[in-house]
């Protein structure tokens, strides 16, 4: 039968419908209400007659009329909240509008082009989902190739529909939108093609990609599994009758277009399938208010969230290692890609599994530094939790003997947000009184690449709090094998979200590079063979050059100038920079020359450069202080400039930051957090700019190497190292014992019990031997934090000798007494050098020059993306005994045995065998279009033949 009506209806939106039939939806024919006893109501599209008979079977003791509901509704849906106060009634369950545990208690329909209508003006969606009567979702679709993509559709939404008023009511009440032209996703991360959602918002919304999980290596293993209902034959020739399309029901184009793996109903079986709508609504969304200042005033802004699909998928994993009896692992999403906002879906969604198991959950955000508290406070709050913080031994270990999970009447969830330097306050164990086994609770760690070593006691005493609570690390950039290993300490992967999938799906940007020379008028070489007359090389401090008054001047300078031309090229005076110093002495003279350096740039040019800058130093200003130069950088726009030596260079979340001017070096994990502090997506930005004055290229290329040697371990299964990882983190006993008794002789001759006489005693040693007695006492201490969190009890008994509640400070005295000897030995010489130096330099012009531009391309998993896309290939390949496809199978098996077993050194060798990888498939790709182009043929021929007897 001829297929004429090559349309967005017949070729889209008609096989979504039917689609919708697989997924156990009823269909609404809308065409006639009166006749089809449907009762639309226009103020709010709800489907009155279906929301009223669900109502009284979902709430039988209830006094509460069905019409005294649709009015309450209807009143909250005016509200300028985004339908936080209907939301919040939704996810209720003492008046049940949904029941989210029993899937089968509700009834899920869909209708097509039913109106969105106030005041004159409408919009109709292609298709609507109700669920018990409640229009909660549409969905938008569009042929493949339509005119400018989906960022039309985008265009659409926000210019009008999102910002027209008048829709209000409706965008109050629905919780998901999905938009699709049927179309795989572009490489390089536009919004061009694909299927997309999001949720409401204020003024502009943002598409979600939405990628299911692959199982066991296939990226169709959910669709290819889902259980689908039949499609009833009547139900769907009334659907095509509805839409004067019944001619295409038996065509082949028309049976193509409603395959369950086309892109739209992939979407929709990922989205719209009964169980994960129902987890969507209820654990993926979250309503943010947050306060900045404008002109002198507080701005309140109101956002709405939705769960990214990694952040979905994390939860679940959780849950399934949950349910396997797992308590503790690493949650690796990539820098940017929203783990705070995945902390708040797991409070919501743990709060619900353990309730289920009759246990009330108590959570316990952990961070390691006190900015990275207040933030994390902030994030917390803004979301609607009720945050409590422990500024204190005594406060923390009430809160940890407070066994509410919520706040007051108004049941807000709380969260208990504590820096992990509390719990090194603690030597001995710390006793909780015992509770009822109704209570779980569930440390989220944050940032865990840091301040974790496994022979600390800040970790003995986390793993000690509780033995039974749940622990949940996350990290961007986890430990690697030359240190404690993240997996070492907090077990392995629960889930993963690399860098290149977030790029593509729009969560953080590409980072641009851009290296800086800097040349001297006179030859730094010479100097230094000038200045051998009278410093040895060890005494020369690399910060008298570093804070000298002409280098700083000039790194100004330029720093300055190039942050001026940035804003100009991209018209945006919101863009904010970053200033990393080498020294703590180098950030304060810049704070100090900063407005003398502009002032005179200003004159320069003729034109008013008037940067507002904040120095961030541990040691400069109050807490409070601080936490406002944060905020006025952040939030309300009032600083430019941030200068910052160690603090805020993790976990820092400030979109408006895009040029970082990198000014110290950095390593390993270190380096990636900090440079992933300019990939958050801003208005229109494409990139993150890092301004490289120290050549961080070389030690960037070793970090991603070994980052690529973990994701194929992680890829390819567990090496011999990491097979036991328990082996790799403890000392037998025997080897403990051996240090104990090390320790036990170390202290004997010098410590009777009495600190001051160990203090006189280490005072007329020699620093030698003052730093293996300090050695011998750290690893002892070490030993003892692995026996408290990893051995029974009575294995402490190897201890008993040692006065371990004292050793910290035994270590603090001789810390103290080897610091002064360093002192004694440079304070006459150091001031000399410093003057010297000084006298050199300043004969010395500083020049910064820019010398190339690159992307920084951090390791990602799309090696093994391509293999698995090649493996499948040849499993697809239609005559597999073609001379052709035999020759290249043979040498593709050759490839991938010779990557499987080859150690990659380098991102050149890793960028090269994914180059050789990728033509592979491309040669693989030609010859099964031939195979298949062939196949046509034949088949044409014998219809030909047919259709001529």
């Amino acid at each position: 039968m001829s297929y004429k009506n090559n349309t967005e209806k017949t070729r889209v939106q008609l096989p979504a419908m039917i689609h919708l039939l697989r997924l156990g939806y009823t269909y609404l024919s809308i065409s006639n209400n009166s006749k089809n006893n449907i009762n639309i109501d226009k103020e709010t599209n709800i489907e009155v007659n279906i929301f009223k008979n669900q109502f009284e079977k979902l709430n039988p003791n209830s006094d509460l009329t069905t019409e005294k509901i649709l009015r309450d509704i209807k009143w909250s849906l005016n509200n300028d909240d985004l339908g936080r106060d209907f939301y919040n009634n939704l996810i209720s369950q003492n008046i049940k509008l949904v029941d989210f545990e029993n899937i089968n208690n509700n009834v899920f329909h869909f209708a097509a082009e039913l109106e969105y209508s106030h005041d004159n003006e409408s919009f109709r969606p292609d298709i609507t989902i109700f669920i018990n009567g409640l229009p909660l979702a549409f969905i938008e679709v569009k042929i493949p190739n339509n005119k400018d993509g989906q960022l039309a559709e985008e265009k659409r939404m926000n210019d009008l529909r999102i910002s027209n008023k008048k829709f209000k009511r409706f965008f109050n009440l629905t919780q998901l939108m999905i938009f699709s032209n049927n179309m795989e996703y572009s490489d390089n991360g536009s919004k061009s093609s694909g299927s997309f959602y999001c949720t409401g918002a204020n003024k502009k919304v943002f598409f979600n990609r939405f990628i299911e999980e692959p199982i066991k290596n296939d990226p169709n293993y959910f669709y290819n599994n889902f259980v689908y209902n039949d499609i009833p034959v009547d139900i769907e020739k009334s659907i095509l009758s509805d839409f004067n399309s019944k001619n295409i029901l038996n065509t082949s184009e028309y049976e193509t277009n409603k395959s369950y793996l086309t892109n739209t109903n992939k979407i929709l079986t990922s989205l719209c399938s009964k169980e994960r709508i129902l987890f969507f609504i209820k654990y993926g969304i979250a309503y943010l208010n947050s306060e900045r200042e404008e002109d002198g005033k507080k701005i309140t802004i109101n956002q709405k969230h939705i769960a990214r699909y990694q952040q979905l998928f994390a939860c679940l994993a959780v849950k399934e290692k949950l349910d396997k009896g797992i308590k503790s692992g690493i949650i690796w999403h990539t820098q940017g890609s929203g783990k705070t906002a995945l902390s708040y879906y797991l409070v919501k969604f743990l709060t619900n599994y353990f309730s289920k198991k009759n246990k009330v959950a108590k959570f316990y955000f952990i961070v390691d530094r006190i900015d990275l508290l207040e933030q994390a406070k902030q994030e917390f709050e803004t979301r609607g939790l009720s945050v409590k913080t422990a500024e204190n031994k005594k406060e923390l270990l009430e809160q940890f003997s407070n066994y509410n999970a919520s706040e007051g009447n108004a049941g807000r969830t709380e969260i208990v947000v504590v820096n992990i330097q509390r719990f090194s306050e603690h030597d001995k164990d710390i006793k909780l009184p015992p509770y009822s086994t109704n209570l779980q609770r569930v440390l989220i760690i944050d940032e865990a690449h840091r301040s974790y070593n496994i022979k600390g006691s800040f970790l003995a005493n986390l793993i000690n709090i509780d033995k039974d609570s749940i622990k949940i690390a996350l990290t961007g950039t986890p430990l690697l094998k030359d240190e404690w290993t993240s997996m070492q300490i907090f077990g392995d992967y629960i889930h993963t979200y690399y860098y290149d999938k977030s790029i593509n799906d729009g969560y953080t940007l590409k980072i641009i590079r851009e290296d800086i020379d800097t040349y001297y008028k006179n030859n730094l070489k010479e100097i230094s063979k000038e200045s051998s007359l009278y410093v040895q090389k060890n005494e020369f401090k690399k910060s008298f050059l570093k804070e000298n008054d002409n280098y700083v001047n000039e790194l100004l300078r330029y720093i300055i100038k190039d942050f001026y031309r940035f804003r100009k090229v991209n018209n945006d005076n919101t863009l904010g920079a970053m200033i990393i110093c080498d020294s703590s002495g180098q950030a304060k003279k810049i704070n100090d020359k900063f407005d003398e350096i502009q002032k005179e740039i200003s004159n320069e040019i003729d034109e008013e450069v008037n940067f507002k800058k904040g120095l961030i130093l541990h040691d400069v200003d109050d807490k409070e202080t601080r936490k406002k130069v944060v905020a006025d950088f952040k939030k309300n726009f009032k600083i430019d400039i941030l200068i910052v030596y160690n603090m805020l260079l993790t976990g820092f979340d400030a979109p408006r930051l895009k040029r970082l001017y990198f000014g110290r070096k950095l390593k390993a994990h270190n380096l990636l957090q900090a440079i992933t502090r300019v990939n958050r997506p801003y208005k229109d930005m494409k990139y993150g700019y890092v301004i490289d004055f120290v050549d961080i290229k070389e030690n960037f290329d070793e970090t991603n190497e070994k980052y690529l040697n973990e994701l194929k371990r992680f890829n390819t299964g567990l090496s011999d190292e990491y097979s036991n990882k328990f082996q790799n983190i403890f000392l037998s006993k025997e080897e403990i014992q051996e240090k104990v008794k090390r320790a036990e002789n170390a202290i004997f001759p010098i410590y009777h019990g009495n600190l001051e006489e160990f203090n006189n005693s280490i005072y007329r040693k020699d620093k030698k031997e003052l730093l293996e007695i300090k050695d011998i006492l750290e690893d002892a201490k070490g030993c003892y934090n692995i026996a408290r969190s990893f051995f029974d009890s009575s294995f402490r008994n190897e201890f008993k000798n040692l006065e371990i509640e004292e050793i910290s400070q035994m270590i603090s005295l001789l810390y103290k007494r080897i610091s002064f000897i360093n002192f004694q030995e440079t304070e006459n010489k150091g001031q000399e050098i410093k003057l010297i130096t000084n006298e050199i330099l300043s004969n010395i012009k500083f020049n910064f020059v820019l010398a190339s531009k690159e992307e920084m391309k951090i390791i990602s998993n799309e090696l093994n993306d391509k293999i698995q896309e090649i493996e499948r290939s040849l499993s697809n390949q239609v005559d597999k005994n073609e001379p052709t496809f035999i020759s290249l199978q043979e040498l593709i098996f050759s490839k991938l045995n010779e990557y499987k077993y080859k150690e990659i050194n380098s991102v050149h060798e890793y960028e090269k065998i994914l180059k050789d990888i990728s033509a592979l498939n491309e040669k693989l790709n030609d010859v099964q279009k031939k195979e298949e182009n062939l196949l046509k043929c034949r088949i044409t021929c014998i219809l030909s033949l047919f259709l001529n007897i």
